[in-house]
């Protein structure tokens, strides 16, 4: 068994609030882990610190084996989506994945083309993200996400904002990115998201973390 993910006593505070509190959990490369806790329960913050977004207080967190805030800042080979993916509003889906995709330099237009095609959107669609619905906006977020074929994909709430069709193909899409190898965090509100997706579960509860299967 291979983790992806290994976090030990990981506890995260803002002065004297403690958001994430002594948090070990493991997750296991090529399956997808459920996420599910009521807002300000600590799921965001976990995925934060698990993407090198946020520093914890005290303990570590292991993303492929380096220890993220010493061997590395940011984990390597992974695709996030936390909050609402922030894209320029007055350029096309194509250009914005376009200009994020010059960063790291690793994919060309044909990857851009792909991953937009994938999630149901139209790459040669000219009309600007700041037209989009926020389903269409969540669609574009998961080709942002995985237009670099991450290993790893650390998902918050990826169905605000879809329609029941939108639901059902991303559904299929990340159970298909799992069938490829690919370990998948979701964070969902959605008890049938997490039953139709996920292999374990766990819950956040202000702060402390708890496996449920």
């Amino acid at each position: 068994m291979e983790n992806t993910i290994e976090i030990n006593n990981l506890t995260k505070k803002f002065k004297d609030v403690t958001v994430l509190n002594n948090i070990s959990v493991s997750f296991e490369k090529g399956k997808i882990h459920g996420l599910i806790g009521r807002n300000g329960s600590g799921k965001t913050m976990l995925m934060k610190c698990i993407c090198g977004i946020v520093p914890p207080t005290s303990g570590e967190i292991k993303v492929h084996g380096k220890r993220i805030g010493k061997g590395t800042d940011i984990p390597q080979n992974i695709g996030v989506i936390i909050e609402n993916p922030g894209f320029l509003p007055g350029y096309s889906a194509y250009n914005n994945l376009k200009f994020l995709a010059v960063i790291k330099n690793k994919i060309g237009k044909n990857e851009i083309r792909e991953a937009i095609k994938s999630v149901g959107l139209n790459p040669d669609d000219k009309k600007k993200v700041g037209k989009f619905s926020l389903g269409m906006r969540q669609r574009l977020g998961l080709a942002q996400a995985i237009m670099e074929n991450p290993e790893l994909l650390i998902l918050d709430e990826p169905m605000n904002g879809l329609d029941k069709e939108g639901v059902a193909d991303m559904r299929q899409y990340l159970l298909d990115l799992k069938a490829q190898g690919k370990t998948i965090l979701i964070a969902s509100h959605s008890a049938e998201d997490i039953d139709v997706l996920c292999d374990t579960v766990s819950e956040m509860d202000k702060g402390v973390l708890s496996a449920i299967r």
